[in-house]
């Protein structure tokens, strides 16, 4: 029986257990293992994370495909995992020990310290996992994987090493991003560019063989900096080849204040002639645009900074060299300061000397470290690199074929432009927790990669013995004797980059390697649901290594999403506050009003706009179906195991069979397309208008009436469309529908496994190729699919009746609520010149329309009466006689004043927005809100002329 009151927090409970301890999701049921599968691989979260916005949405998303394939009878995979988050989870468990006063990790030692490390993952390293169950996330649970367990760190050994001898895996000294708080090397996505109000210091660079004055800018070529710190490591000024200004000058030299090193003045196009002076200064190792100048004109890489961030110049070797007698002891006063104090103590000597010459405000974008805070910076190290150039080009081929497809399909353009233009791939990372790169090094450096230690040390020996470095006795010795080999190869330090480790995921997630069942089941995945963020830091790198070592695309489909951002369309952050809690907002309104309110709104290629009010009102649509069930039940209806919808009798059951028909075919192909917002928005409203204000309306006449035939089918027929709206419903409202599942029928099975509602026009045979790769002998679908008519429900003559008096009733509360009638009065209703069928409808439908469009009476004319308003429903002419009723004058006169503030809204807004500086400066959610305002008021218009011009009808 079905409580009183709608509980989502009891029910989510409760059926969270019946779905675990069923099995209910497991891959690989004995009963579907003639079943086609269906993948998909979770994007792993990190194991310090807790559930935002962005995980409830990628995961209801991949929920909803899961559970659709899953009720059409396939072997669904979703596998779950989470991330080891080299950065983030080192942090976490070294800020707990600075809080308990503990030894910090440096103290404790490497092995003490992934020792803890272990035991934080173990203690409180499953907190996402619990909160995606809590939001309804159908995975395979008992198949959980993690980055760095045994089987996935397999994996990732055996990739690094094979493809170090392939040679696309290497070590070379290049630019990174380095956080000189913790000591590595990090990401383009762990860097966030922050707005900074700082300045732009205008330098004189002296010409050389002139003499020198600040009152002779023929002296001097004057080049723009934010970072005066770095011009200690300047090699060249740029100027464009085309600049007229510096023709002469290119090839020359200038002296480099303060340091008195001789550097090149070069042409290079990256210099703009209309931006500062059109000269720029050229630092190799400390900027990535002038990393690829230096390439272009080989100019030497001189790093001054250290990886804290201080200036490092004596015992720099590269910075010393070739500098004048006494400008290594000038550099003295520099050495060893942090950098920020190094760029004023450096811009007073510039002025000092007369080598500064202005200093502007500059607001500009400066880069951050999202979990350290600080300004990150471009430094010269040495790091193991991927040659992602040469892994693109197959990953580039699979989405130009179409074996892998982008929905929306525009973000092929950014896949391409990324890949097409793709950069060496920093792999390693300069911290303990994660996989330690399999590589270890000789006594004079040599590096020996492979899967475990005694490989490398066996290849090491033989090495050195081929080169004579030892004898092959000695080479015996520390073969069988580890003692005497210790210390002779040492291992890298650095980790693998966690990006590398979830490149595997689709394939080691499954066993790779091995050769496991499981392999050459469930690869290649289907559908990857993901972000579009991630596209190059993921998506492409599974292309790369899905294509290189399993020779397929991991992924048929990648369907990116946009980000969910507050009700005015702001990015949530927690310093505007506006940040959403979803384990709150399911506290309030349960997992599925959430599930629900983000699917509505997740339209291809547009962000979603959330509130807790827009997740309450998909609460108060839970409500509503929940009482429609109640009303159901109260009223008997229950469908008898002999009941067929298609012999319906009655023209309002026949109708609601053919509107059933009518939303699966909708709702399923919208899921199809990866149409999730006009999914639900076609569940939400047949459920909404078609059966619980209209179907259920129209029926209580007869279940109110005498027992019969008619009540008998009518209450069948009611169950019927409630199970069928379960089940449409399921894949996007998981736990309510499972609950009403459960209470309203005697029943063999969970909802979850049931079949989905045929489409209409799907044979056997085509329903067999969605769902099967074989015979189907799951017991849940019949053994034998016998081809359907394509029609099977449709009914164009009940719906002509049924619509015909829906739309009635709808344009007269329209056009009553539009000229300000109170609902209580009644009015009559005019048909003019109508058809002999539609005189009859309205005399078989009199009492219902009557008292659903609050009339007094229904008569038939000729012509519309004096006074009348009149409409049009479907072809034909009804009047609305309103002469006596309202004040026609009076009415036109009010809808004229509020013509007049709509317009002055509409013009307000089109000030706004036809000012420039307006739209170059306000945020971009002000923009859009204005935008949407205009909307809203031209739509107000619109319903305004068109009450008007009913108007002057009526006069």
């Amino acid at each position: 029986m079905i409580e009183k009151n709608y509980q989502p927090a009891d029910i989510e409970l409760r059926m969270a257990q019946l779905w675990e301890e069923s099995g209910a999701f497991k891959a690989g049921r004995p009963e579907r293992k003639d079943a086609a599968p269906f993948t998909i691989v979770i994007p792993p979260p990190n194991v310090t994370g807790s559930l935002h916005m962005g995980h409830a949405l990628n995961n209801t998303l991949q929920d909803i495909l899961c559970r659709f394939e899953r009720m059409r009878g396939r072997d669904v995979l979703w596998q779950p995992g989470t991330d080891h988050a080299g950065i983030a989870t080192q942090m976490v468990v070294e800020r707990q020990l600075m809080e308990r006063r503990e030894p910090g990790r440096r103290d404790m030692g490497r092995a003490k310290f992934l020792e803890r490390v272990w035991q934080w993952k173990a203690e409180s390293g499953g907190t996402i996992v619990n909160q995606l169950k809590r939001l309804g996330a159908s995975c395979d649970w008992s198949r959980e994987r993690f980055t760095m367990d045994e089987g996935l760190s397999r994996a990732v050994v055996k990739v690094f090493v094979e493809l170090h001898r392939e040679g696309l895996i290497y070590k070379d000294k290049r630019l990174v991003n380095w956080d000189p708080k913790l000591l590595t090397a990090i990401s383009d996505l762990e860097v966030q560019q922050v707005e900074v109000k700082g300045h732009l210091w205008y330098l004189r660079y002296p010409i050389e063989g002139r003499s020198f004055s600040p009152d002779d800018p023929k002296s001097f070529i004057v080049v723009a900096t934010t970072r005066p710190e770095t011009m200690l490591g300047d090699t060249a000024v740029a100027v464009h080849p085309d600049d007229g200004r510096y023709t002469d000058l290119v090839g020359q030299h200038v002296i480099l204040p303060l340091v008195g090193r001789k550097i090149p003045i070069v042409a290079d196009d990256y210099s703009d002639p209309e931006k500062g002076s059109g000269a720029v200064k050229v630092t190799p190792a400390h900027d990535f645009n002038d990393f690829e100048i230096g390439k272009r004109h080989g100019l030497p890489q001189i790093s001054v900074l250290d990886q804290e961030g201080c200036l490092s110049l004596i015992g720099n070797e590269d910075y010393l060299r070739g500098l004048p007698v006494g400008a290594a002891e000038f550099a003295a006063e520099f050495d060893k300061i942090e950098r920020f104090a190094a760029r004023k103590k450096i811009v007073a000597r510039l002025e000092e000397f007369g080598f500064l010459e202005r200093i502007e405000p500059n607001t500009h974008m400066v880069p951050h470290g999202d979990r350290s805070g600080v300004v990150i910076e471009p430094y010269l190290t040495d790091q193991w690199y991927v040659d992602a150039k040469t892994l693109a080009q197959p990953a580039i081929a699979a989405v130009r074929s179409g074996e892998t497809t982008f929905v929306p399909k525009n973000w092929e353009k950014t896949y391409f432009e990324w890949m097409e233009n793709i950069q060496p791939w920093c792999i390693s990372r300069q911290l303990w927790w994660g996989h330690q790169i399999p590589a270890w090094y000789g006594p004079d450096g040599k590096v020996f990669v492979a899967e475990t230690e005694e490989e490398a040390v066996g290849n090491a020996l033989g090495y050195y013995v081929e080169q004579e470095v030892i004898t092959p006795e000695q080479g015996h010795d520390m073969a069988v004797d580890p003692a005497k080999r210790e210390g002779f190869i040492t291992r890298d330090e650095d980790v693998l980059d966690t990006w590398f480790s979830s490149a595997l995921w689709p394939f080691s997630t499954l066993g790779w390697p091995d050769d496991t069942p499981e392999v050459a089941r469930y690869y290649p995945t289907n559908t990857l649901v993901t972000g579009f963020d991630i596209i190059f830091f993921w998506v492409a790198r599974m292309m790369m290594m899905g294509l290189h070592f399993m020779k397929q695309a991991p992924f048929s489909t990648v369907y990116i999403h946009r980000l969910v951002r507050d009700e005015k369309g702001a990015k949530m952050s927690k310093s505007k506050g506006n940040v959403i809690d979803p384990l709150g907002v399911i506290d309030d309104f349960g997992a599925d009003a959430l599930r629900f309110a983000l699917t509505r709104e997740a339209a291809q290629g547009h962000d979603i706009r959330l509130s807790p009010h827009l997740v309450e009102t998909n609460r108060n649509f839970a409500t509503k179906f929940w009482n429609a069930c109640r009303f159901a039940e109260m009223n008997e209806c229950v469908k008898p195991d002999s009941f067929d919808p298609k012999g319906a009798k009655e023209t309002l059951n026949r109708w609601i069979a053919h509107e059933t028909s009518r939303v699966t075919r909708e709702v399923t192909e919208t899921i199809e397309d990866h149409r999730f917002n006009d999914a639900a928005g076609a569940i939400y409203r047949f459920v909404w208008n078609v059966f619980c204000d209209w179907y259920l309306e129209l029926a209580k006449p007869v279940l109110m009436g005498e027992e019969g035939a008619a009540k008998a089918e009518t209450r069948a027929m009611i169950a019927w469309a409630r199970d069928e709206i379960l089940k449409l419903l399921h894949p996007f409202m998981p736990f309510i529908t499972e609950e009403l599942w459960a209470v309203t029928a005697k029943r063999d099975g969970l909802l979850v496994l049931a079949p989905w509602p045929r489409r209409p026009g799907v044979t056997g045979e085509q329903l067999a190729a969605i769902g099967t790769a074989g015979p189907v002998v799951d017991p849940i679908i019949p053994p034998v699919i016998a081809a359907l008519d394509a029609d099977e429900f449709s009914d164009p003559a009940a719906e002509a009746e049924i619509g015909w008096v829906v739309d009635l009733v709808t344009a007269m509360r329209s056009v009553k609520a539009e000229m300000n009638i109170p609902p209580s009065t009644l009015t009559p209703l005019v048909i003019v010149t109508s058809s002999e069928e539609t005189r009859d409808r309205a005399q078989r439908w009199n009492d219902t329309i009557k008292r659903l469009a609050r009339l007094s009476d229904i008569s038939f004319a000729d012509a519309a009466p004096e006074g009348a308003m009149q409409l049009l429903v479907r072809g034909e002419v009804v009047a609305l006689p309103l002469k006596g009723v309202i004040d026609l004058a009076a009415e036109r006169a009010r809808l004229e004043k509020e013509l007049g503030k709509a317009d002055a809204d509409i013009k307000r807004v089109d000030a706004k927005l036809s000012n420039e500086k307006f739209v170059a400066n306000a945020p971009e959610e002000l923009v859009e809100e204005e935008k949407e305002k205009r909307a809203a008021a031209q739509e107000r218009r619109a319903k305004i002329l068109e009450a008007i011009e009913l108007l002057k009808k009526a006069s």
